[in-house]
C-alpha cells in the first residue's frame, strides 16, 4: 500500500515592511511568552529561546516579522530550513549543505540551531557566511538508554527542538550531513495538520513529515534491533515498482515498523506537541534503541506523512543489493551521509577524494566548489 504526499510550491516572495523598534520588541516578548518549556541539562534549569540575533539576508523568504538584531532591526522569516549543531566536527557538513541550498535555489534561510558545545569559532565561521544562528537547550531526558554503541544519538535528542520553534510557521529541519542535489522548496508548503490548541485535539493523522528509515541493517550491527531485517524495510516493499518508489511512500501505518528517519523532519512548530514530545521523552526515554527517532515513531505512530527517498536519500539504499533496485541518481533531491566515515574525512591535503563511496565524491566536488566561491567572496580560510 502506498501514500501520496501532497506537494505544491507557489513562490512566495518577501516583504518589506519595516515599523518601530519597539513593536519588534514587543513581538519578542510574546513569543518568549508562548514558547514551551525545554530541558536544558546544560543549565540543569528550563529556559526558553532567544530569538536569532543574526540578519536573515536571503532573498525570497516567506512572509516575515521584525526581530531586534545585534546591528538593528531585521526581517525575520516564518519558514525555514534548520539543523543541528553541537561540534565542529560536523561544520564542514552545515556549511555544504548551506552552499548546496543556495546552488539549489532554495528560496529559503538555512538557520543553523547550535547548543552551548559548539564553539565561538564555530559560530564566527557561521557569521563570516552570512548563516544565522540560533542557540537551543541541549535536550537530555533524566534517564537515558546507553548509548554507548553509538555515542551520536546523544546529541539526536536536540533534533526535538524544531517542534518547540512557535516563532515560525514551518521549520524544515535538515541534518549536516546531507547534501542538496535538486530545490525541494515544495517541502514548505506540504500540507500538514494545524497546530493543536490543546491535547486533547492532537488526533491529525499528519503530524509531520518525515522519510522511512532503512532497517535492513547492512552492517549487521549488533545492538540494532532483532527485527531491523530487510523484509521489514518499508523500501523492500517498493522494489517492484522502483520508478512510483520516485514520488510515492510507503505508507507508515500498515508497515511492520512504521519506523522514521529523523535526517528530515518537516514540522509546524506546536507548543501542545512540544510538551508531547518532552513528557513522553521523560516517560520512556530509557527504551528507546535510537533517540528522536524512536520517539516520534512511537508517539505518532501511524500518523505522519511518510516522505519519497528522494528527500531523505540514505547513502546506503544506493549500496548494491540493499535498495539500489529503486534507487536513480538523477531522482534523488537530498543526499543523506549516515554512518561513518563521513565525507570530509576523506580527503587529502589537497582536498581530493580518498574514498571508496562514489556519493562522497559528489560531496567533496560540491565543497570544492563552496571553497572556491568562499574565495571570490573575500571570506578567510578558517580551515572549514
Amino acid at each position: 500500500m502506498s501514500f501520496h504526499p501532497s506537494f505544491s510550491h507557489p513562490s512566495l516572495p518577501l516583504t518589506k515592511h519595516r515599523q518601530a523598534h519597539t513593536m519588534a520588541e514587543q513581538q519578542q516578548q510574546q513569543q518568549e511568552e508562548k514558547r514551551p518549556p525545554a530541558v536544558d541539562s546544560d543549565k540543569g534549569s528550563i529556559p526558553t529561546f532567544p530569538l536569532p540575533q543574526m540578519a536573515f539576508t536571503q532573498a525570497g523568504s516567506a512572509t516575515g516579522k521584525l526581530v531586534v538584531g545585534l546591528t538593528g532591526v531585521f526581517e525575520q522569516p516564518t519558514t525555514v530550513w534548520t539543523t543541528l549543531i553541537t561540534n565542529l566536527e560536523y561544520l564542514p557538513g552545515l556549511l555544504t549543505l548551506a552552499h548546496s541550498l543556495r546552488t539549489a535555489g532554495s528560496a529559503y534561510p538555512l538557520l543553523a540551531l547550535y547548543t552551548d558545545s559548539f564553539p565561538a569559532e564555530g559560530l564566527a565561521a557561521l557569521a563570516a557566511r552570512g548563516i544565522p544562528a540560533q542557540r537551543i537547550p541541549y535536550l537530555l531526558p533524566s534517564t537515558s538508554k546507553d548509548y554507548s554503541n553509538d555515542p551520536r544519538f546523544y546529541d539526536c535528542w536536540s533534533k526535538l527542538a524544531p517542534f518547540s520553534l512557535t516563532e515560525y510557521a514551518r521549520v524544515v529541519q535538515l541534518d549536516s550531513d546531507m547534501l542538496v542535489l535538486a530545490n525541494m522548496d515544495e517541502l514548505m508548503d506540504l500540507e500538514l495538520d494545524e497546530p493543536p490548541a490543546t491535547a486533547a485535539a492532537s488526533t491529525g493523522r499528519r503530524v509531520f513529515a518525515a522519510g522511512h528509515a532503512c532497517v535492513c541493517n547492512p552492517l549487521a550491527k549488533p545492538h540494532y534491533p532483532k527485527d531491523w531485517v530487510p523484509q521489514n524495510c518499508a523500501f523492500t516493499s517498493q522494489h517492484g515498482d522502483p520508478d512510483s518508489a520516485q514520488t510515492v511512500a510507503a505508507d507508515p501505518s500498515v508497515g511492520p515498523l512504521g519506523f522514521m528517519n529523523g535526517g528530515l523532519q518537516v514540522v509546524n512548530p506546536s507548543a501542545v506537541l512540544y510538551r508531547q514530545i518532552i513528557d513522553h521523552m521523560e516517560a520512556d526515554a530509557a527504551n528507546m534503541d535510537f533517540a528522536d527517532q524512536s520517539l516520534l515513531s512511537d508517539l505518532y505512530r501511524g500518523r505522519w506523512v511518510p516522505l519519497p527517498y528522494i528527500y531523505n536519500a540514505l547513502k546506503t539504499l544506493r549500496w548494491p543489493g540493499v535498495h539500489d533496485a529503486i534507487w536513480r541518481d538523477d531522482r534523488v533531491k537530498n543526499l543523506h551521509y549516515i554512518l561513518s566515515p563521513k565525507p570530509w574525512d576523506e580527503i587529502d591535503d589537497k582536498g581530493q577524494w580518498t574514498g571508496t563511496d562514489e556519493t562522497h565524491k559528489w560531496w567533496i566536488d560540491v565543497n570544492s566548489d563552496r571553497k572556491a566561491a568562499e574565495r571570490k567572496q573575500g571570506i578567510p580560510d578558517d580551515g572549514f
